[in-house]
Protein backbone atom coordinates (compact mmCIF):
# COMPACT_ATOMS: atom_id res chain seq x y z
CA UNK A 1 0.00 0.00 0.00
CA UNK A 2 2.69 2.32 1.14
CA UNK A 3 4.57 1.75 -2.32
CA UNK A 4 1.79 3.11 -4.28
CA UNK A 5 0.72 5.93 -2.13
CA UNK A 6 4.37 7.56 -2.34
CA UNK A 7 4.75 7.32 -6.05
CA UNK A 8 1.51 8.70 -6.45
CA UNK A 9 2.07 11.59 -4.09
CA UNK A 10 5.22 12.69 -6.18
CA UNK A 11 3.78 12.37 -9.60
CA UNK A 12 0.80 15.19 -8.16
CA UNK A 13 3.59 17.05 -6.72
CA UNK A 14 5.33 16.84 -10.26
CA UNK A 15 1.91 17.75 -12.19
CA UNK A 16 1.40 20.41 -9.76
CA UNK A 17 4.74 22.19 -10.20
CA UNK A 18 4.52 21.43 -13.88
CA UNK A 19 1.36 23.34 -14.41
CA UNK A 20 2.16 26.38 -12.23
CA UNK A 21 5.57 26.06 -14.50
CA UNK A 22 2.95 26.73 -17.43
CA UNK A 23 -0.09 28.52 -16.15
CA UNK A 24 1.02 30.13 -12.75
CA UNK A 25 2.04 33.65 -11.65
CA UNK A 26 5.49 32.65 -12.55
CA UNK A 27 4.55 30.93 -15.83
CA UNK A 28 6.20 31.32 -19.35
CA UNK A 29 4.26 33.07 -21.16
CA UNK A 30 3.40 35.72 -18.06
CA UNK A 31 6.89 36.20 -17.54
CA UNK A 32 7.23 36.79 -21.27
CA UNK A 33 4.77 39.37 -21.21
CA UNK A 34 6.29 41.06 -18.13
CA UNK A 35 9.36 41.53 -19.74
CA UNK A 36 7.81 43.19 -22.87
CA UNK A 37 6.30 45.78 -20.24
CA UNK A 38 9.60 46.28 -19.25
CA UNK A 39 10.95 47.06 -22.51
CA UNK A 40 8.46 49.56 -23.14
CA UNK A 41 9.05 51.03 -19.75
CA UNK A 42 12.72 51.21 -20.63
CA UNK A 43 11.92 52.84 -24.02
CA UNK A 44 9.76 55.69 -22.40
CA UNK A 45 12.02 56.65 -19.73
CA UNK A 46 14.94 57.02 -22.00
CA UNK A 47 12.19 60.16 -23.85
CA UNK A 48 11.44 61.02 -20.88
CA UNK A 49 15.40 61.34 -20.13
CA UNK A 50 16.00 63.16 -23.10
CA UNK A 51 13.37 65.68 -22.66
CA UNK A 52 14.06 66.04 -19.24
CA UNK A 53 17.95 66.77 -20.39
CA UNK A 54 16.32 69.49 -22.70
CA UNK A 55 14.27 71.04 -20.04
CA UNK A 56 17.24 71.08 -17.76
CA UNK A 57 19.71 72.86 -20.11
CA UNK A 58 16.93 75.41 -21.07
CA UNK A 59 16.40 76.21 -16.84
CA UNK A 60 20.27 76.71 -16.95
CA UNK A 61 20.34 79.08 -19.48
CA UNK A 62 17.62 81.19 -17.91
CA UNK A 63 19.61 81.10 -14.57
CA UNK A 64 22.84 81.93 -16.24
CA UNK A 65 21.78 84.73 -18.81
CA UNK A 66 19.16 87.66 -17.70
CA UNK A 67 19.46 88.78 -20.98
CA UNK A 68 17.48 85.66 -22.30
CA UNK A 69 14.80 86.08 -19.75
CA UNK A 70 15.00 89.55 -20.75
CA UNK A 71 14.52 88.91 -23.89
CA UNK A 72 11.79 86.00 -23.91
CA UNK A 73 9.53 88.44 -21.97
CA UNK A 74 10.16 91.17 -24.41
CA UNK A 75 9.15 88.99 -27.59
CA UNK A 76 6.20 86.19 -25.64
CA UNK A 77 5.01 88.72 -23.44
CA UNK A 78 5.18 92.34 -24.45
CA UNK A 79 6.93 93.19 -21.63
CA UNK A 80 8.42 96.77 -21.41
CA UNK A 81 10.53 98.62 -19.74
CA UNK A 82 9.87 101.64 -17.42
CA UNK A 83 10.09 105.29 -19.41
CA UNK A 84 10.08 102.81 -22.35
CA UNK A 85 7.18 103.10 -25.39
CA UNK A 86 5.94 100.05 -26.78
CA UNK A 87 5.02 100.70 -30.27
CA UNK A 88 3.52 97.48 -32.00
CA UNK A 89 3.82 97.77 -36.05
CA UNK A 90 1.45 94.71 -37.93
CA UNK A 91 1.86 94.52 -41.58
CA UNK A 92 -0.78 95.69 -44.14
Amino acid sequence: MVNRIVPAVLIVLLVIIHAQLWVGRGSLPNVAALQRKLDQQKTANAQARLVNEQLASEVEDLRAGLGMVEERARIELGMVKPNEIFVQVTPR
